[in-house]
């Protein structure tokens, strides 16, 4: 007798990020040490590349492999939560990391800022440290601390995926009112 499989096997999501690096053994080890990622799996390949890895953070796997030579380069933007955002950025700057976005709190209830890791990819480091709700988020955004944080946020990414020295920020409209 047959048993239908679940949709997702247990300890994944139904939404997983790939990514794709010149040596995913490092990134193993990088996402391990900055975020408290728990490696899963590494497959070493017969040419010595990686032609699969995971790695847990949180309640998310990241699954990885080697780029081939003759593919584009494939860095990431990826969102990971942490207890503490001021130390994970710490450890990743400890490790190689570059910052983009220099850390701040949100409208929203987050503490955060984003690094490039040593691989390209460009993580967004969050933890949430307070609950607010959506009109008071929307209400705080006018704010000018936070309207600033945004700006930055904002501008800070675009100079680095752009390559220009000053990057394009624009503020955020509320939604309609019904």
């Amino acid at each position: 007798m047959s048993r239908t499989a679940p949709a997702v096997p247990e300890g994944y999501t139904s939404v997983a990020p790939w990514v794709v690096t010149d040596d995913t053994g490092a990134l193993l080890d990088f996402v391990a040490a900055a975020f408290d990622g728990e490696e899963l799996a590494r497959v070493p390949l017969e040419d010595g590349t990686i032609g699969h890895g995971e790695i847990r953070v949180g309640d998310t796997v990241v699954l990885a492999f080697d780029r081939r030579a003759d593919w584009p380069p494939m860095p990431s933007l990826l969102r990971v939560y942490v207890a503490d955002a001021d130390a994970a950025m710490a450890a990743a700057v400890a490790r190689g990391a570059t910052v983009v976005t220099e850390i701040a709190d949100s409208a929203w209830g987050d503490r955060g800022g984003r690094v490039r890791d040593p691989f390209g990819n460009i993580w967004w480091v969050v933890s949430r440290v307070e609950e607010v709700d959506a009109d008071v988020a929307w209400r705080r955004m006018s704010e000018p601390v936070y309207a600033e944080h945004m700006r930055v946020a904002q501008a800070t990414l675009d100079a680095d995926l752009s390559g220009r020295s000053k990057g394009v920020a624009s503020a955020p409209l509320p939604p309609p009112q019904a």
